[in-house]
């Protein structure tokens, strides 16, 4: 893999540029000829379903720990958790999945975070505002599923059993 030494115009330090190959060849190492659009081989091993996003998950969260060893805050781990997360279930799902992984490209976002981060000074602090916001919405989530579950099956019981005795 050559050398990389810029993201969106912005240099990459030192100790992300292991990290920004493999992210290059994640999501932007091809190129379609006459055309400046890119894409990686996060796609193409997303078309092996479950070993594909396995695979892509493992990478994901090299470059993550990679990073969070070099020093990444809390926030901006968060944040490229939340990256990595959306990639992974919206990549999920058949042929949509691979869709957008051609276009959401989580490695780089995470990689333009870090550089952002380590040369900036952006995205410092607690990860709490990012982190909290998503578990109370999953907890709404699992709460209305759970109320809507409990009717569903109150419902199936009651055609099931109309005189009430089970």
């Amino acid at each position: 893999m050559t050398d990389i030494h810029e993201i969106d115009g912005k240099q990459i330090p030192a100790q992300l540029k292991q990290i920004a190959k493999w992210s290059k060849l994640m999501d932007s190492q091809f190129r379609i000829p006459g055309t400046n659009f890119r894409f990686g081989i996060d796609p193409i091993i997303g078309l092996f379903p479950v070993l594909g996003d396995l695979i892509d998950f493992v990478i994901s969260a090299y470059l993550l720990l990679a990073m969070r060893k070099n020093g990444a805050s809390g926030r901006v781990v968060a944040k490229m958790c939340l990256n990595i997360t959306i990639d992974g279930i919206v990549g999920a799902i058949p042929v949509l999945g691979n869709i957008f992984d051609v276009f959401y490209k989580a490695n780089r976002r995470n990689l333009i975070l870090a550089v952002e981060h380590f040369d900036e000074g952006k995205h410092q602090g607690s990860a709490w505002p990012i982190v909290l916001p998503i578990l109370l919405t999953l907890l709404v989530v699992f709460v209305l599923v759970g109320i809507v579950a409990y009717y569903v099956l109150q419902t199936i019981l009651m055609f099931l059993f109309p005189s009430g005795t089970l």
